[in-house]
């Protein structure tokens, strides 16, 4: 798995109180977390299954990450997620909707705010076109200072961004 990757923002949208992640849901999931130093970190996780694990240990791991981000981040104040409609494969269906299952539930548990935002919405916001391809938004997450390893990690900045500009964070907005 890559390196997370850290660019510290200028003041305001995370003012230093609120910790955010945002997630790019997939066996390849992008994430992007605000810190209280005003730091974005980022990067992808992988959640494949090896043939030797039966179907819902990705899902597993995928908690037992989700739980590891919480600790590093000295816990978690919301969650966002890419919503996505539809999709190409029925594979990437089933996988979508496990992740998102788990990752609501897991939010639930934890009594931590989520919200879906839709694809064309995050698309839109970091590069003006709601039908941007990957590579828009690859080249989006490098103007504002990221370097993200794949489309994955560009559209979880994206997601965090987005939280972090269109979320009224009690005046920040």
């Amino acid at each position: 798995m890559p390196a997370p990757t850290s660019v510290q923002i200028p003041p305001d949208p995370c003012d230093g109180s609120l910790k955010i992640l945002a997630l790019d849901l997939g066996t390849k999931t992008g994430w992007a977390v605000c810190l209280p130093d005003q730091t974005i970190t980022s990067g992808i996780a992988e959640f494949k299954n090896d043939r030797w694990q039966g179907g819902g240990m990705r899902f597993l791991r995928f908690k037992q990450w989700l739980t590891e981000v919480k600790q590093m981040a000295g816990g978690l104040d919301a969650v966002f997620i890419e919503e996505v409609r539809r999709h190409a494969g029925v594979d990437a269906a089933h996988a979508y909707g496990g992740f998102l299952a788990h990752v609501t539930a897991w939010c639930e548990h934890h009594a931590i705010p989520y919200e879906a935002v839709p694809v064309g919405t995050i698309k839109r916001h970091a590069t003006g076109k709601g039908n941007a391809n990957k590579e828009a938004m690859i080249l989006a997450a490098r103007k504002r200072g990221f370097n993200p390893v794949d489309d994955n990690e560009a559209d979880a900045l994206a997601i965090l961004d987005w939280a972090m500009t269109h979320r009224d964070w009690g005046g920040n907005q």
